[in-house]
């Protein structure tokens, strides 16, 4: 269905780009460090969720809109913004005592750790005219099964990613739970996820489109 010798360039064109540290690693890191590790793996989860739909619209041409209709991506862009404006007051507001095991405290949090890595990711328009400019790189449409051929490869780097990212979570939540434990530096995690989500924000606002 594709073509080998494309296929082995988007392996290592992908893996490249998913060990680069970018705004969804430094997103989960954040998570990871409020909630732990199983919060950062379900933050990895939601964004490895969204790509899995920016993946699909690219196949089904829908990223296209961009073109056609260039007020949608600005639209998105200050949705996006907005949302992370909002994790980041609430990081900056959390003022909740560390705890060593509560199964039904952390419950939802990891829940919603999960919704906030894929809203963050599927607000974020950059994400879908990435898709639109890389993947068809990798597409052979001489081969036919054009559909088909997107789909391999966004289900591949999507499965790149969230092993990847979610090893990143896992291990920013380790750290996370050693830390924890000090009210002080629970309030310092808090800070320090505030002002990343706020630097994602801006850095979601000042970015012009490629």
């Amino acid at each position: 269905m594709v073509d080998t010798s494309l296929y082995a360039a988007f392996l290592v064109a992908a893996l490249a780009l998913v060990v680069s540290p970018g705004p969804d690693m430094m997103f989960i890191v954040a998570m990871g460090g409020r909630g732990g590790p199983v919060t950062g793996v379900m933050a990895a989860a939601g964004v490895a969720t969204a790509m899995l739909v920016h993946s699909v619209a690219a196949m089904l041409g829908l990223s296209a809109l961009f073109t056609a209709l260039p007020t949608l991506y600005h639209v998105l862009r200050w949705a996006g913004a907005a949302y992370l404006l909002h994790l980041a007051v609430k990081a900056f507001r959390d003022r909740s005592v560390p705890v060593e095991e509560d199964a039904a405290a952390v419950g939802p949090g990891r829940r919603r750790a999960f919704w906030q890595g894929a809203v963050t990711n599927l607000l974020n328009p950059k994400v879908i005219l990435f898709n639109v400019a890389f993947l068809p790189q990798f597409v052979d449409p001489g081969l036919g099964h054009v559909m088909g051929q997107f789909l391999v490869l966004g289900v591949t780097i999507v499965v790149m990613g969230f092993v990847f990212d979610a090893s990143v979570g896992l291990l920013s939540g380790r750290l996370s739970d050693l830390l924890r434990r000090s009210r002080r530096v629970a309030r310092a995690l808090n800070i320090f996820s505030g002002t990343v989500f706020t630097g994602l924000a801006v850095r979601l606002l000042v970015a012009s489109p490629k």
